[in-house]
């Protein structure tokens, strides 16, 4: 038998997940960037549909 015993420690009992925590509303900065690249992605797209109607033109 041993001299000494070690005492057993449960481990820690887990959480029930929280309820969904409200998402903060997003920066003024991050709103500014959104707006930027929408636009520039418009653009691109313009860009490329008038490049495929002249190569269209020229073919």
């Amino acid at each position: 038998m041993p001299a000494f015993t070690f005492e057993k420690i449960p481990p820690p009992v887990r959480r029930a997940p929280t309820t969904a925590t409200p998402k903060k509303p997003r920066g003024l900065i991050s709103q500014m960037i959104d707006r930027f690249a929408e636009r520039r992605a418009r653009r691109a797209s313009r860009v490329k549909r008038a490049m495929r109607r002249d190569k269209k033109a020229t073919e």
